[in-house]
């Protein structure tokens, strides 16, 4: 099981916004979010706020909504 993190990057979500997936997961990696979770709009997903956690919803590639946890 990988590690839990205790803090989470000075990185703002919406700048993801409007990016393509790919670019935006890479992004993110590069800015030290240990996790990365790409959503289609409307799923269903746990709601646990988990630090480290980026959440990308992804539509027609494209991120059109980003948030922490």
């Amino acid at each position: 099981m990988a590690p839990f993190s205790t803090s989470e990057p000075d990185d703002d979500p919406e700048t993801y916004v409007g990016l393509p997936q790919t670019d935006a997961e890479e992004r993110a990696r590069g800015h030290g979010w240990t996790t990365v979770r790409s959503l289609p709009p409307g799923a269903i997903i746990t709601m646990e706020y988990r630090v480290g956690r980026l959440n990308l919803e992804v539509k027609d590639g494209t991120v059109v909504r980003a948030w922490k946890g």
